[in-house]
């Protein structure tokens, strides 16, 4: 499996500045990556999310996978296609 870094925003501030110079946000041209957990209305708020990123960044290209099913996690195939396809990957759950 591909190597993943997830950047929880309740991280200590030194954590999350660590990862802070590894971003490309700003720099244009990113590949968003999103995550729908199959969850109702999960694809509604991830539309909204993408929506919001578009208006502040430029980005070339969405990737969307979506899980088969909420009570299971993504597959590693699902997580190395994200890891090799996209720069940063939002995902969210709702109902």
């Amino acid at each position: 499996m591909s190597k993943v870094t997830l950047v929880v925003p309740e991280a200590p501030v030194p954590a999350a500045a660590a990862t802070a110079g590894q971003r490309k946000a700003g720099m244009g041209g990113l590949r968003l990556g999103v995550l729908d957990n199959s969850k109702g209305n999960a694809d509604h708020l991830l539309n909204l999310i993408v929506e919001g990123v578009k208006k502040e960044f430029q980005i070339d290209v969405v990737v969307v996978r979506r899980k088969p099913t909420s009570s299971r996690p993504a597959t590693d195939q699902v997580l190395d296609e994200l890891a090799r396809e996209t720069d940063i990957v939002i995902s969210a759950m709702a109902d």
